[in-house]
């Protein structure tokens, strides 16, 4: 399905792409979009904790990822957020 922000045009470009890349390649992509949306996450916490060292940053990222009841269970109080 076409993204309303997306022209006609820039998806058939889109999906011709993927269609011509290989299962390897498209998991590939998948890997390395995972990867850049994690940083990401991970920049914006450095910017609202700057002082933050990366143990904390790690912690304050797997809360945001695993919600709090369940990063309890497996981190207990280590941060206390």
């Amino acid at each position: 399905m076409r993204p309303t922000d997306t022209s006609p045009e820039a998806w058939k470009v889109f999906v011709d792409l993927m269609r011509k890349m290989s299962p390897e390649e498209k998991l590939q992509r998948t890997f390395e979009f995972s990867a850049m949306v994690r940083q990401l996450g991970e920049a914006g916490l450095r910017q609202k904790y700057p002082q933050a060292g990366e143990r904390e940053i790690f912690l304050r990222a797997a809360r945001q990822n695993l919600g709090a009841d369940l990063y309890a269970r497996v981190y207990g109080a280590e941060l206390a957020l």
